[in-house]
């Protein structure tokens, strides 16, 4: 009788063991599979990332795409991702100068979606994503990591997070370069719905504006984007410290051109350039 009890404890104790075994095994390949589909989409992700860039890249004739998707990555590979400055893209943004025709630069601040929309569908003007590097940049994150030749996707630091991220300096490295090739008539279109149209702290009075030299640069036309709600016309005092900030020689003329009326301007490919406004 003892014996029983015996024989059936033990027998108790490896039917316990064994589902303790088996749940370690279950336990263990879900872990494994977490790690290997985390690990196949952060894959995916850079794989994307070069496809887009690369298909981007090749709507542009005459460039070895190739090249300037291994320049790019010198910039910030195996680099702590706060400490790419503007100067690292120096090699990348001479491998793909700008030369477009004079009164062509379209600039902005605040005012991103009506001047990609309008540069898209007007081309008499060229705003820095229509170049090759800005468009085939535009909206896209990335960064690399000390120790490592891979492009990530995420876990990269924000826009604020630190001065000196790779998407910051490279649109601060791209747009001296695309200030510095403004010539004739440069255009900028600012938002007038709020109250700092020209703000200091953005890229076209920090560093664009500051690229606009005389006798090159002949006018500056800013277009002030209103809508119903505009707070701000061109009267607005952060508009009066834009004019104290040009170059001496360079004029300035500031127009209020409803928002809508841009909109249906670009619609037009019978409008000529210029009327717009």
């Amino acid at each position: 009788m003892e014996s029983a009890e015996i024989r059936g404890s033990e027998k108790k104790r490896r039917r316990r063991g064994f589902i303790l075994a088996a749940a370690a095994v279950v336990l263990l390949l879900v872990i494994l599979a977490v790690v290997l589909g985390v690990t196949l989409s952060g894959e995916r992700k850079r794989e994307e990332f070069k496809d887009t860039f690369m298909e981007r890249c090749q709507k542009f004739k005459g460039y070895n795409c190739q090249h300037i998707w291994e320049l790019f990555q010198q910039a910030y590979v195996n680099k702590d991702p706060c400490e790419v400055p503007p100067n690292a893209y120096d090699t990348l943004i001479a491998a793909a100068p700008m030369e477009p025709p004079c009164n062509t630069l379209l600039f902005w601040s605040k005012t991103k979606d009506v001047v990609q929309d309008f540069a898209r569908k007007n081309k008499c003007f060229q705003a820095v994503e229509e170049t090759l590097l800005g468009s085939v940049l535009n909206s896209l994150t990335w960064c690399g990591k000390k120790d490592s030749n891979e492009t990530l996707t995420t876990g990269c630091p924000g826009w604020l997070e630190c001065e000196n991220n790779p998407p910051r300096s490279f649109w601060r490295r791209l747009s001296t370069a695309f200030g510095d090739a403004a010539c004739g008539n440069a255009t900028a279109m600012l938002n007038g719905s709020i109250t700092t149209p020209f703000d200091s702290q953005s890229i076209f009075a920090s560093v664009e504006v500051k690229r606009f030299k005389s006798p090159r640069v002949k006018n500056l036309n800013v277009v002030l984007v209103i809508q119903k709600n505009s707070v701000s016309n061109c009267s607005n005092p952060s508009l009066q410290n834009l004019v104290t900030v040009l170059d001496k020689g360079i004029s300035y003329r500031c127009v209020e051109v409803p928002r809508s009326q841009i909109e249906e301007c670009g619609d037009d490919p019978e409008k000529p350039c210029g009327p717009c406004w």
